[in-house]
């Protein structure tokens, strides 16, 4: 059921959503070959946003995000690599019951990301912002499109937001959308699938652009199925827990970044060595 493509879209114009970046994943035996797996949102110079679902990691894994990537392809000019040191799974999320919600990670990186005018920091919603029905808001992202090949180029789509109350209905998600979720799309035409996971819904308010969704899961391999719209985890419900983890950790976020404060909370830490052995 998780998906991970952009759907109905198009092209995105070059560099036009700067703080996108693609996760990248190499194994022990070929550690120098990265591919790509998911997208993720930069929201500091030390942190990416992306889903707990894309962190499934063989033994030995590196993982690294591109920032300023426009073709995966090509060598765009734009573009540069930074490693991930840590990784902070929500402690509620469960990989085995992913209609439960939870599916937040965020990343540390070895070395703080850069400006070179092609990056730039995602913005975050407000406290418990929520969408109104038909909201217009992006999805971007290198998946694949419908019975095609990965996407060389990021690729966009609009999708208007569906509120909750219409979301959880029977006919559409039913009790499988929850409130920490939104869902967006649904027309049969344009949504997510399999390559967009962990990327941004961005949407703009108040005067800029802001991040309100990790894109979290639909329908494969159909993913573009009426009234089964892209569900993505609500980022204005877990800013406290994101401003806590990154806080609390080495190089926190600065709160004007985020539009928020932090409050008391439970924060679970998992070196990326000792997740790999969790895991096996």
């Amino acid at each position: 059921m998780l998906i991970e493509r952009v759907i109905g879209g198009h092209e995105a114009a070059r560099n036009s959503w700067k703080w996108q970046v693609s996760l990248q994943i190499a194994d022990a035996y070929y550690p120098e070959y990265f591919s790509h797996i998911c997208g993720g949102t930069l929201i500091s110079p030390h942190w990416v946003m992306t889903a707990a679902h894309c962190i499934q990691m063989p033994i030995q894994a590196n993982y690294q995000v591109a920032l300023g990537e426009h073709n995966l392809f090509e060598l765009d000019g734009t573009e540069y690599s930074v490693g991930v040191d840590k990784i902070f799974i929500h402690e509620d999320w469960n990989p085995r019951d992913i209609g439960n919600g939870n599916d937040i990670a965020l990343l540390h990186l070895s070395v703080p990301a850069y400006g070179n005018g092609f990056v730039e920091l995602g913005m975050l919603p407000s406290e418990g912002d929520i969408l109104p029905n038909n909201y217009p808001c992006y999805i971007t992202g290198w998946g694949l499109t419908q019975g095609e090949d990965p996407m060389s180029q990021l690729q966009e789509a609009m999708l208007p937001v569906v509120d909750h109350a219409i979301c959880s209905q029977s006919n559409w998600w039913g009790s499988q959308a929850k409130e920490s979720m939104v869902c967006a799309g649904g027309d049969g035409v344009r949504s997510g699938c399999s390559g967009d996971s962990g990327g941004p819904l961005q949407c703009y308010r108040d005067g800029r652009w802001q991040i309100h969704g990790i894109v979290s899961y639909g329908i494969l391999p159909y993913c573009n199925t009426y009234q089964k719209p892209t569900v993505f985890t609500r980022v204005s419900a877990y800013i406290d827990w994101i401003y806590n983890v990154s806080s609390s950790k080495v190089n926190g976020l600065n709160s004007s970044w985020m539009y928020s404060h932090a409050i008391n909370g439970v924060i679970s830490e998992i070196s990326l060595t000792h997740y790999i052995h969790l895991l096996h």
